[in-house]
């Protein structure tokens, strides 16, 4: 299996270089502005427009939906590993670790999710996956619950300043 490098915003040019990426998947808000690294290419860029929620109907803000997670698993299928994948969010703790876990069972399935998810916490103690991007996963990759079980039983990350890949 090759990587997934979790990244906060601000880190993704140094880690996309660092790790020698060229592929990436972007989980910000809509509209939020940012330079895709000259070293991803665009064709393979996946970009998702949602806001770090875990409930729909929170004012104008846009909760990951079904077709996010459908478009961020198909993207990974067809990812040829022959290079790290880059994912990120605003800060690398919520949105872009529960699109890795994602990305990792449905290249993946056999994987077991309550060692997933103990791979995930000693990989990054701060990592405090966004609950509604995994239990969407957890229904569309056939999980039964035990993908939502797993991420409940590690609990809620340590606080960070979210510069930490």
């Amino acid at each position: 299996m090759t990587a997934i490098v979790v990244s906060p915003l601000g880190r993704i040019a140094e880690m996309a270089v660092r790790h020698k990426s060229r592929e990436m998947v972007s989980l910000l808000a809509e509209k939020q502005d940012f330079h895709r690294p000259a070293v991803i290419l665009a064709e393979r860029h996946l970009t998702l427009a949602m806001n770090d929620i875990s409930f729909a109907g929170t004012g104008n803000l846009i909760a990951p939906q079904d077709g996010h997670i459908q478009n961020l698993i198909d993207f990974a299928k067809s990812w040829d590993q022959s290079a790290p994948l880059l994912v990120h969010c605003w800060m690398g703790v919520s949105r872009s670790p529960a699109a890795a876990v994602l990305v990792s069972l449905a290249l993946y399935p056999e994987q077991n999710e309550q060692d997933l998810a103990k791979r995930l916490r000693q990989a990054s103690p701060y990592a405090t996956p966004n609950s509604r991007i995994i239990e969407i996963g957890d229904r569309l990759l056939n999980r039964d619950g035990r993908l939502v079980a797993a991420f409940k039983a590690i609990g809620r990350g340590a606080d960070t300043d979210g510069n930490v890949p």
